[in-house]
């Protein structure tokens, strides 16, 4: 009788995936203390295991890999994998895989919500109750902006920039731009969207929402620079990475009114601190990056994680590799 591979799952995960592995003949041992684990503790557990279900804030890097290169397969618990030094873990020939295109519409949700919450300052009214300052009606305070007919520009348009743009314009009729590094023709056919320079997408939208990966290039992008050409009356959605955006700048450019408000699902660093002034402001509008947080979107990442694992010990190939070159 062979011995079942080893599978180290770095949290508690939907128990759909776990289930499965388990079901297929893997061992899992799950870590399930309520912590994360050191980067000493993760390199010590993954040392008696032949393959990782981990998730993004897993630090994946050089030296962990270089540390457990016998792990023959990494399966990421998210779409991004920015947390896992890719090119390392192909130069040993381990593959990685991850869990795209199920958390599309959950993430475009909050993106949408945010934006909604931001232009009608739901966030910072709701905490007003709790202070006791909601006395009498106010005709001219706390006032929100329309979003009908405005402009939405998307930097990053893929599933879940698509995703997004579908809702402004099915519920506001929204006016649709984009950046991109290449041409996204679904959404041009679709949404009417038009293709434009990242210049003239911070000078044009009432509304930019961020979707992009974080890459060398998009890391920083939205600064004081990017900020200053933007709007006065335009608000920022990022829900794809705090990294993107400078938060110093964007508290600078909100203090300043340089634009008018922000929603972030994604901080920069995460988890943001408690007396982070963008908590106490008034457009403003923060969520501990909840995109996926559904419990079907969250089965459903358990799963297609699991069959990363699965597909490539009894079928030789990984249904969503991330790099290729590793097998």
């Amino acid at each position: 009788m062979t011995t079942p591979k080893k599978i180290l799952a770095t949290r508690i995960f939907p128990e759909a995936g776990i289930q499965l592995l388990k079901d297929e003949g893997f061992s899992v041992t799950v870590w399930d203390k309520n912590r994360l684990m050191t980067q000493q503790e993760l390199v010590e557990n993954a040392e008696n295991h032949n393959a990782l279900f981990c998730t993004l804030t897993d630090k994946i890097d050089k030296e962990f890999l270089e540390q457990c290169n016998h792990l023959e397969i990494i399966s990421q618990f998210g779409v991004g994998f920015d947390n896992i030094d890719i090119d390392e873990a192909t130069r040993l020939e381990i593959p990685v895989g991850n869990t795209p295109d199920v958390l599309s519409e959950a993430t475009a949700d909050i993106a949408f919500g945010l934006m909604i919450a931001t232009s009608r300052k739901m966030f910072y009214l709701h905490k007003s109750i709790e202070r006791g300052e909601w006395k009498y009606f106010t005709p001219n305070a706390h006032l929100g902006i329309e979003l009908k007919n405005k402009t939405l520009g998307i930097f990053g348009l893929g599933r879940i920039g698509l995703e997004m743009g579908r809702r402004c314009k099915g519920a506001y009729n929204m006016n649709i731009i984009y950046h991109n590094r290449t041409r996204n023709l679904l959404a041009e056919e679709e949404l009417g969207a038009r293709f434009v320079s990242f210049d003239e997408l911070l000078a044009q939208s009432d509304v930019l929402s961020a979707h992009c990966a974080l890459t060398d290039e998009t890391k920083g992008i939205f600064n004081k620079e990017a900020f200053e050409l933007m709007k006065p009356t335009s608000i920022f959605i990022n829900t794809a990475r705090g990294a993107v955006h400078n938060e110093a700048d964007l508290i600078d450019a909100l203090q300043s009114q340089r634009i008018w408000g922000t929603g972030l699902d994604v901080t920069n660093p995460e988890p943001m601190h408690p007396d982070n002034p963008l908590l106490s402001m008034e457009n403003v509008s923060v969520l501990p990056h909840i995109g996926s947080g559904n419990e079907e979107t969250r089965a459903k990442m358990s799963l297609l994680a699991a069959q990363n694992i699965i597909g490539f010990y009894k079928h030789n190939r990984v249904p969503h590799l991330v790099n290729p070159r590793a097998i």
